[in-house]
């Protein structure tokens, strides 16, 4: 039998979390019980830490990132069994609503996340396990797999960005997670120079051993003057705005040349708008596509980037900390200082 009560971390508004032993979630017919191994910190959880999230009430579980081994299976489950390593996205489409029926799977009416992923066991529910649960190819880490649900999203938005062979893709906010993941995606797709806009931190290196063209330092440069002095004054491609800012997005039209894609990925705060400058938008003949969350197939396209090595893991896991220090690591990506950090419960 699984144990009755198991150790979480509770999010009990901005800026309070708490290590608390909790009852271990019960499953329904249809659900799993995962025993985590490994839970990544996100930049979600670093904003819901910072200024909380509209669809958590405190105190709460929080976390959405993480692969495991099978605890407990519910009655009806067939293709998996306790002991299985698997990796779970955070949500699964109804595939009947008036979205899901267009193919736009990411964007189901009647969607719901799942959370719990900073805690001893999370219970993941039948939806996502018959859509959005893979057991994790051998070779692969379990570090390495919770990856799987962020870079499901960034395929999606690298698909979005029609990257061609040969472009020139500008990633704004590139020295995050996301950007990183972008910036990989860009190279295999074929992109002839990639040029990295962000803040010369402790993930600096990283963009430059990942294979950044350029960096651009965000605080000490002018993006559009170097970002025109690269392209010979035409400006990018290809833009992917990954920092959430309302001026990166602003900016990104300032980068791109005429007839290019600006992607906005990163959102900013719920409520915030922005000003375009309408003549580049109109004259500029630009393409501008807004984003959002992934679908099952680029979950199981994920993981497969993950097995194959095209995107490589480890470098955007900067640390391990167990459980209790869940707040420590998430202050150390607020403040640059790792691109993840995974924690062991």
């Amino acid at each position: 039998m699984v144990q009755a009560k198991m150790k979480a971390v509770l999010y009990r508004g901005p800026g309070k979390v708490e290590i608390a032993e909790i009852a271990v979630p019960s499953i329904c017919p249809g659900d799993i019980l995962v025993k985590v191994k490994v839970a990544l910190t996100c930049g979600t959880d670093v904003k819901t830490f910072k200024r909380g999230h509209h669809l958590l009430t405190p105190p709460s579980v929080f976390g959405h990132e993480f692969a495991g081994d099978i605890a407990a299976v519910g009655k009806d489950v067939n293709c998996f069994s306790e002991g299985m390593r698997v990796v779970a996205a955070n949500s699964a489409p109804c595939n009947t609503c008036f979205f899901c029926k267009r193919g736009k799977h990411n964007l189901c009416e009647n969607i719901f996340f799942n959370w719990g992923a900073f805690a001893e066991y999370i219970r993941v529910p039948a939806r996502i396990v018959r859509q959005n649960v893979h057991l994790i190819p051998p070779g692969l880490s379990y570090r390495e797999a919770a990856l799987v649900e962020p870079l499901a999203c960034v395929i999606l938005g690298s698909e979005a960005a029609d990257i061609q062979l040969g472009d020139t893709v500008v990633i704004a906010g590139g020295t995050g997670p996301i950007g990183l993941m972008h910036l990989q995606l860009a190279l295999h797709r074929g992109a002839r120079q990639t040029i990295v806009i962000g803040l010369k931190d402790e993930r600096w290196t990283v963009a430059g051993e990942l294979g950044a063209s350029h960096l651009i330092d965000a605080e000490t440069e002018d993006p559009v003057s170097r970002v025109e002095e690269l392209t010979e004054g035409r400006g990018a491609d290809v833009v992917i705005e990954s920092a959430g800012l309302p001026q990166v997005w602003e900016l990104s039209l300032e980068l791109v040349r005429k007839g290019g894609r600006i992607v906005f990925f990163g959102g900013p705060p719920q409520g915030t708008t922005v000003s375009l400058n309408t003549d580049r938008l109109h004259y500029g003949d630009l393409t501008i596509k807004g984003v959002f969350h992934h679908t099952p197939r680029t979950v199981e396209k994920a993981l497969s980037l993950l097995a194959s090595g095209v995107v490589k893991a480890a470098p955007l896991i900067s640390a391990e900390l167990p459980l209790e220090r869940l707040e420590e690591g998430l202050q150390m990506m607020r403040e640059g200082r790792a691109v993840k950090v995974a924690i062991l419960p």
